[in-house]
C-alpha cells in the first residue's frame, strides 16, 4: 500500500499559508484516522489537523514553527505500518514508488500517485507543465536523487501558471523546502523574463525576442475552474506591489503583521476587479426598540442578548432568498447563485478584523441568529474559530456604526456580490404623518444610515433599490414572532 502525504490544509478561501505550531505525534507512533497529529496556526484560526490515514508516522518534513504554502506536503503516513527510513530517502522512496505505480496503472494513475493530497489536472488528464516530452521517452531515464524529485513536486498553482506562460519548471530557482519552486518563484521568474524582453525590444542594436513557447490566452478564454480563487485573482490580476515611500527622521517603521499584510492586499485585490457602487438608505428602528424593551427580560431569562445586528442579520437571511442576484458571486462568464445564504458577520479584533460566517442563516430564529453572533464575535477574539466559521460567505454585514460612524462605504469581500454597512444608530428628529388626521408633525425616532456594496457587473442599481428598501420596511414592521 503506497505511502499517504499530509498537507497543508487551506483553512480558509483568504489563507495561503500556515505555520506548524506543535506535531502531536514524533515519527514512528502509529496513528489511528482523524486522530489528531499535529497543530497549524494562521493568521485567522489555530487548529488542530487530523489524520488522513491509520498507520505509522514515518516522516516530518515541516519542522514545528515552518511557516509554509498551502499545499505543501508537512508529513508522510505509511497506512502499513512498516516504519520509516527517515528523511530525505523516505520521501525519494515514497515519489519512487508513485511514480512505479502511476508508470504500471497509466498517465491518469501515475499523476495521482505523484501529486497525492493535492488538486490535479481536470478529469485527470495530465498536466501539461509535468508531462514528459516525447524526446525524453525515447531515451532511457537516468535515476534521479531524492533532492531533483523533491524539486520537481510542486503545487497545481505552480504547474497551471508555468503551462500558461511556457515557462520549463527546471529552469526556475526555487526558494522552496530542498529547492522547490514555490508560487512567487515562478511569478518572479515570469515577471524578470518579461523584463528582459521588454528591454531588448527596446535596444536597436538588440536581437528580437524570441516568441514566447505558447500563445497567450485570448482576451475571451475564461479561467480554468481548476484553480482556487485566491490562485486565479494571482494569475489574472497580478501581485500586490505597494509603491515604497521614505521615512523621515522622527517616523517609526514598522513591518506589516501577517494579518495585516493579508487585509491589505485582498482589500486591493477586491477593489480592481469588481466595479463597485454603493446604494445608501435611512432606516427607522422604532419598531425594534419596541419590540427589545418588551422581550428583554424573557430573552435574559433564556440566556440570550439580542442585539440590532442580529434583527439586521435575521432581515437579511429572509431577504437575500428573494434576491438571488444579491447573493450570488461572478465566475469567469458565468454567475453562480448560491444554493445557501451563509452572512459573513464583520468582528473587530482591535487591531485587525475578521468575518466569521453563519452557515444556513435562513434557519435561524432572532434568538438562535443573536446567540450564534455573539458565540462567533467570542470565539473570533479568543482565536478560538474553527476552520468552517470563516470559510462560505456568501454575503456580508459590516456594523462601523457601532464605533459612531454615520455611515460607511465597505469594500465587497471576494468571492462575493453584495456587502451592507450599517451606521450608527441614533436618536433625530423627522417628520412623521398622523396615521389618523392624515397631518404631519415633529417626532423623535432612532434611525440608521445603511449602505450597500454590490458589484455591478452582477447586481444593477434597480436590484440593490429594490432590496434596500424591502430591507428598510423588513425593519422597520419587524414581525414580532420572528
Amino acid at each position: 500500500m503506497s505511502r499517504i502525504e499530509v498537507p497543508m490544509p487551506q483553512m480558509g478561501e483568504s489563507i495561503a499559508e500556515g505555520t506548524v505550531s506543535r506535531w502531536l505525534k514524533a515519527v514512528g507512533d502509529r496513528i489511528e484516522v482523524d486522530e489528531p497529529i499535529l497543530e497549524i496556526s494562521t493568521d485567522k484560526v489555530d487548529a488542530e489537523i487530523p489524520s488522513p490515514s491509520g498507520g505509522v508516522l514515518v516522516e516530518i518534513t515541516v519542522p514545528e514553527g515552518e511557516t509554509v504554502e498551502v499545499g505543501t506536503i508537512v508529513g508522510v503516513i505509511d497506512p502499513a505500518g512498516d516504519g520509516a527510513a527517515g528523511g530525505a530517502a523516505t520521501t525519494a522512496a515514497t515519489e519512487v514508488a508513485g511514480e512505479t505505480a502511476g508508470a504500471a496503472a497509466g498517465p491518469q494513475a501515475a499523476d495521482a500517485a505523484t501529486t497525492a493530497g493535492l488538486a490535479g489536472a481536470p478529469d485527470g488528464q495530465p498536466d501539461p507543465a509535468t508531462e514528459p516530452s516525447p524526446a525524453a521517452t525515447d531515451r532511457p531515464a537516468t535515476p534521479a536523487t531524492a533532492e531533483e524529485r523533491l524539486r520537481r513536486r510542486s503545487t497545481p498553482v505552480v504547474r497551471r501558471i508555468a503551462a500558461e506562460h511556457g515557462v520549463d519548471i527546471a529552469r526556475v530557482a526555487g526558494t522552496g523546502h530542498a529547492g522547490r519552486v514555490t508560487k512567487q518563484d515562478i511569478l518572479n521568474f515570469i515577471e524578470a523574463r518579461e523584463q528582459e524582453a521588454a528591454a531588448a525590444a527596446a535596444t536597436p542594436t538588440a536581437a528580437p525576442a524570441p516568441a514566447p513557447d505558447t500563445p497567450p490566452l485570448a482576451p475571451d478564454t475564461a479561467p480554468s475552474p481548476v484553480l482556487g480563487a485566491d490562485e486565479l485573482w494571482t494569475a489574472f490580476y497580478g501581485e500586490v506591489r505597494n509603491p515604497e515611500f521614505r521615512a523621515r527622521s522622527d517616523d517609526r517603521v514598522e513591518a506589516m503583521d501577517k494579518i495585516r499584510r493579508l487585509t491589505a492586499d485582498h482589500m486591493v485585490v477586491a477593489k480592481r476587479v469588481a466595479p463597485h457602487v454603493h446604494s445608501f438608505i435611512e432606516v427607522d428602528f422604532t419598531r425594534i426598540d419596541e419590540l427589545r424593551r418588551r422581550n428583554r427580560e424573557a430573552w435574559k431569562a433564556r440566556g440570550a442578548r439580542v442585539s440590532y445586528t442580529a434583527f439586521i442579520a435575521w432581515a437579511c437571511s429572509r431577504l437575500l432568498r428573494d434576491y438571488p442576484m444579491v447573493n450570488s458571486v461572478v465566475s469567469g462568464r458565468s454567475v453562480i447563485y448560491r444554493g445557501n445564504v451563509n452572512l459573513g458577520i464583520a468582528v473587530d479584533l482591535n487591531p485587525g478584523l475578521i468575518v466569521p460566517v453563519i452557515h444556513d442563516a435562513d434557519d435561524f430564529s432572532l434568538v438562535g441568529m443573536a446567540r450564534r453572533i455573539a458565540d462567533l464575535a467570542a470565539r473570533a477574539r479568543a482565536r478560538k474559530l474553527d476552520p468552517a466559521d470563516i470559510q462560505g460567505a456568501t454575503f456580508s454585514i459590516t456594523n462601523p456604526g457601532v464605533l459612531g460612524t454615520v455611515v460607511g462605504m465597505p469594500i465587497i469581500p471576494k468571492g462575493t456580490a453584495a456587502i451592507l454597512g450599517t451606521g450608527a444608530i441614533e436618536k433625530r428628529v423627522v417628520v412623521v404623518t398622523d396615521p389618523a388626521g392624515g397631518h404631519d408633525a415633529m417626532a423623535i425616532r432612532k434611525r440608521a444610515f445603511f449602505s450597500l456594496g454590490y458589484d455591478h457587473r452582477i447586481v444593477d442599481g434597480a436590484d440593490a433599490a429594490r432590496f434596500i428598501a424591502d430591507l428598510r420596511t423588513t425593519l422597520a414592521e419587524f414581525p414580532g414572532d420572528a
